[in-house]
């Protein structure tokens, strides 16, 4: 009977940030769903405004997610019994930008959404161009830390490490993203001082993720 040894290996690869994403979230909403669809097609034109006046193209600005769905509130009856009643058509619409790391542009981009109308939810996050680079990093990462594993059990235990057997690994998506935060507050939204912007260095990305390894064993000659 083969005799395995089984070990998992723990990778990681840090990274510094080079891509700049901004996502924007719009919500709009109408008893009409006509005047729903308008108004959110209205705040679209309205981002896309903004944005081309910061140096934006239309092409450039990507859609993530959109969704039409309807709204109840609970409504108190005389009798005391609540009740869903309708409250219009929500229009929920999200999109983002990216660019090269450059915190003029950030702050052009920030300037500019803050005088737009349609006054977008923002967020702004911190990561890299090349992801599939820091992951395959991270798997090597992890190959080297199984085997040195592998290799000081079995010299530890009178063994010899033979063939490896299997690789078992989840293959699941990464948050390659620097922890860093950027947030402003609406009230704080104000174009003019959003152009301004504030000179800022992102700390680095750090990702770690596991595999497991099996080897076959052998006893020495």
């Amino acid at each position: 009977m083969m005799k395995t040894i089984t070990v998992k290996g723990i990778g990681k690869a840090t990274a510094k940030p080079d891509l700049i994403v901004i996502s924007m979230a719009l919500d709009s909403q109408d008893m009409e769903y006509e005047k729903a669809m308008e108004k959110a097609s209205d705040s679209i034109v309205q981002i896309n405004s903004a944005l081309a006046a910061a140096g934006f193209d239309k092409e450039e600005i990507k859609t993530t997610n959109f969704n039409v769905h309807s709204d109840y509130r609970s409504v108190r009856d005389s009798d005391g019994s609540y009740r869903q009643e309708f409250n219009g058509y929500v229009v929920s619409h999200n999109l983002k930008i990216q660019f090269d790391f450059d915190v003029r542009v950030l702050s052009n981009a920030l300037a500019a959404l803050a005088g737009c109308p349609s006054h977008p939810q923002l967020s702004i996050a911190f990561t890299v161009k090349n992801a599939s680079a820091i992951n395959a990093e991270m798997l090597r990462s992890a190959t080297a830390n199984a085997r040195r594993k592998a290799e000081i059990l079995c010299e530890a235990s009178g063994v010899l490490l033979g063939e490896l057997i299997s690789i078992n690994y989840s293959w699941g998506e990464l948050d390659i993203i620097s922890p860093t935060q950027y947030r402003v507050a609406e009230e704080c939204m104000d174009a003019p001082m959003m152009a301004k912007g504030i000179d800022l260095l992102p700390d680095d990305i750090d990702v770690s993720d596991t595999a497991t390894f099996v080897w076959e064993i052998k006893q020495k000659a």
